[in-house]
């Protein structure tokens, strides 16, 4: 007689792209901001264990911020490459790194991480736009490291309206789900209020929130 099916835990990991183009020097210099220290304090306030996939120049941009991210047990630091530039061509308008410089380009943020004093790393990278090939994923072997996607868009880049962002994401949250916002508060401005209604939301409906790495242990 076949066993009943058991139900997939309830549970969700929450991660955030801290993009900072290789480019954007000049735009950080005349004030533009690429970080959200509100959401970290929002996530820290509310006891959210999350995965942040961070760019090796954000974190040579935000180095004190980087380095409380990166020490902060409640996170845990992915690699986002050093230059937020696309790993295959027609990627949201990115630039696009070189084939051969693909490898060096993640080897770069990792050193970043080091100078900053980022210590809770895991061995998962984000392609920047999520766009990726099977040259992309050969190039980036070597690293170590295993791309991470996710099945839930936010939609909180350039958006304006938080309960939107919060209404797609409860649409689409199922359990073992992983959704992708963004740390980054010229591009994101509404992520912080996004999820002070999210992760309440999703707690009262009985979902736990995991990093990463346990999401995939299973």
């Amino acid at each position: 007689m076949p066993r009943p099916a058991t139900a997939a835990p309830k549970v969700v990991a929450l991660t955030f792209d801290a993009d900072m183009t290789a480019d954007q020097g000049p735009r950080a210099a005349r004030g533009e901001r690429f970080d959200n220290p509100g959401l970290i304090e929002a996530l820290r306030a509310l006891k959210v264990p999350s995965t942040v996939f961070m760019t090796g120049r954000w974190a040579e941009e935000y180095p004190a911020q980087a380095k409380s991210i990166g020490t902060d047990t409640l996170f845990e630091t992915g690699n986002h490459s050093y230059s937020h530039y696309a790993f295959t061509a027609d990627c949201y308008g990115l630039p696009v790194v070189d084939r051969t410089h693909m490898l060096a380009d993640v080897e770069r943020a990792r050193r970043a991480f080091e100078r900053a004093g980022v210590r809770n790393t895991v061995p998962y990278f984000r392609f920047p736009g999520g766009c990726h090939d099977d040259a992309a994923l050969r190039a980036v072997a070597p690293a170590g490291v295993t791309a991470v996607q996710w099945d839930v868009v936010s939609g909180d880049a350039f958006a304006t309206d938080a309960g939107a962002v919060a209404e797609q994401v409860l649409a689409g949250v199922r359990p073992g789900s992983l959704v992708v916002m963004h740390c980054t508060r010229s591009a994101a401005p509404v992520t912080e209020e996004a999820v002070r209604r999210i992760v309440p939301a999703l707690r009262d409906r009985g979902y736990r929130f995991v990093k990463v790495s346990e999401l995939m242990r299973g």
